[in-house]
């Protein structure tokens, strides 16, 4: 490693520690290890239906938690309408899995506005349905590029939020609806305070640990469930499949619990009745059909060769889940095309019918895209990086000048008819969703994506019972974690000894060197004296 390297190390090194205290969250529920959970990996590699079966049942009590909630749901859907009765918008705002959450709330919303607004011939009544799919606005940390992209530590500054919030043109009147999974993400709190700030109409904070645990241990999540202008609403699910992997349950409740008030309304009675009818739903489907899925997915992974999703009915679910691997695991983020030699992922997302990257981002979001042009980091979340993502038709032919492999397989995800069809080359299945809402729809395609891809990593040793030890620390709390785990691995071995300032540091010297397919965390645990893995 250059000289560079080992200094620019440990002066990061040495900046985390001064803030350590403030982002060490092993404590918090969605940062432990769920107790049915422990032997995932093994049930991935050896017992499918008993890992699909156990995830589906801790999904299932996740949707019965948000009918226990349809009270304070409710609420939140009273604040909706009375906002848009006066004029006002509603924003979402989040970070990682729940700003993608929040993306996707706002494309439901501009795609319902838009089937409502049309009129018999076919026609649509234009100035209306373009004021009205205005009135919802979602943004997450980075600007929409952090869709497919984290932009490095956005997510550790209450600022960034407070000035993308403003720049988006949030005013008094408007209703902010923040969403961090753990209660504790600096760049949501700051978009929840400046929101507080701005407008007479308090913004909503939506979290999933206890108040208590969140009260009592973190100071700026104490400062926003005691800020006497805003509102909260505890979603609390408990730990989550993976340990730490919130774009599961946390994300899935929040998504739907959110999506409930914007779009289901505000009599808890009739929210409580569909958040139930949707659980008893997923609760009696056969999930025995994705195995065959799970499998396969694997066995290309394994024989190293990829895979192109390919929808145009549900691109912000798709997109989600694909990207959401890359961090969680280690694995190579989408590529850019307009890298010289960019490094392909294991998966990527072809939209159908759209042609070139503008389009195709058009198609995916549901409007113009929102980069950020900012002074200094244009280059990572500006436009022009933005549409070097080209998710059009013309990407399974892009992937294949990046990789040269042959073949690259094609899983489609499309709706036909009444049904949520599936196909993986010879495999398919077809899911009857006649009787689901939209956000029903999505959310369960979104729990089914997350089971799979978790269960596909689980077959290629991409963590340890039910701990992500290949997650990649690009963020303070992600840096915390991997820490933990290190320590954890260290101390099973009898290496007590090694104090959490030298993991810290050995960490980043790692992350200096590491491929973006290695696991930070086995180099670091391997450095300090670790024997196995």
């Amino acid at each position: 490693m250059s000289s560079e390297n080992l200094d620019r190390a440990r002066r990061n090194a040495d900046d985390f520690l001064q803030k350590a205290e403030a982002f060490k969250l092993g404590h918090l529920e969605t940062e432990k290890q769920h107790p049915k959970t422990q032997e995932l990996s093994d049930w991935a590699r050896n017992d499918v239906p008993t890992a699909l079966a156990t995830i589906q049942q801790i999904d299932v009590e996740v949707l019965h938690t948000a009918a226990e909630k349809a009270g304070e749901i409710a609420a939140l859907g009273e604040d909706i309408r009375r906002t848009r009765r006066d004029g006002g918008r509603i924003f979402f705002s989040g970070c990682g899995a729940t700003g993608r959450l929040s993306l996707t709330l706002e494309y439901l919303w501009r795609e319902q506005v838009a089937a409502a607004m049309r009129r018999e011939d076919g026609s649509e009544a234009a100035p209306y349905v373009e004021a009205e799919a205005e009135a919802v606005v979602a943004f997450m940390a980075g600007g929409d590029l952090a869709l497919v992209k984290a932009i490095e530590d956005f997510e550790d500054h209450p600022e960034y939020g407070a000035r993308q919030l403003n720049e988006l043109g949030f005013r008094d009147g408007d209703l902010l609806v923040a969403i961090t999974e753990g209660g504790e993400t600096p760049f949501v709190i700051g978009t929840l305070e400046e929101a507080a700030r701005r407008s007479h109409r308090s913004p909503y904070f939506l979290y999933c640990n206890p108040d208590k645990v969140l009260r009592g241990t973190v100071e700026r999540s104490r400062r926003a469930l005691e800020n006497s202008h805003t509102h909260n609403l505890n979603l609390t699910t408990g730990p989550q499949v993976l340990s730490g992997s919130t774009r599961m349950q946390a994300s899935t409740i929040q998504m739907y619990a959110a999506g409930l008030a914007l779009f289901k309304g505000e009599r808890p009675e009739a929210l409580s009745e569909a958040a139930r009818r949707f659980a008893d739903y997923f609760a009696a489907m056969d999930l025995g059909f994705l195995e065959k899925f799970i499998v396969k997915e694997a066995a290309i992974y394994e024989a190293g060769e990829f895979v192109t999703y390919e929808t145009s009915d549900y691109g912000m679910c798709v997109v989600t889940d694909t990207t959401e691997r890359a961090p969680t695991f280690s694995l190579a983020p989408f590529e850019n095309f307009e890298d010289a030699d960019p490094t392909p992922s294991w998966a990527y997302l072809s939209i159908p019918g759209t042609d070139g990257a503008e389009q195709a981002w058009r198609s995916l979001l549901g409007r113009e895209p929102r980069p950020l042009e900012w002074e200094g980091i244009e280059h990572v979340a500006g436009k022009r990086r933005l549409l070097g993502y080209d998710f059009s038709e013309r990407a399974p032919h892009l992937r294949k000048e990046v990789s040269g492999a042959e073949p690259l397989h094609t899983f489609r995800i499309f709706r036909r008819g009444n049904a949520l069809r599936l196909e993986f080359e010879e495999l398919e299945h077809e899911i009857d969703v006649s009787g689901l809402s939209r956000l029903d729809e999505y959310t369960l395609l979104k729990i089914l994506l997350n089971t799979h891809s978790t269960l596909v990593m689980g077959r290629l040793a991409r963590y340890e019972g039910n701990v992500m030890l290949w997650v990649r620390p690009s963020n303070y709390k992600l840096i915390d974690r991997a820490a933990r785990y290190v320590s954890a691995l260290l101390e099973r071995d009898g290496h007590s000894d090694v104090s959490y300032e030298d993991v810290v540091r050995e960490l980043f010297r790692q992350n200096e060197r590491v491929r973006p397919d290695e696991s930070t965390v086995w180099e670091t645990y391997r450095a300090l004296g670790g024997t196995r893995g």
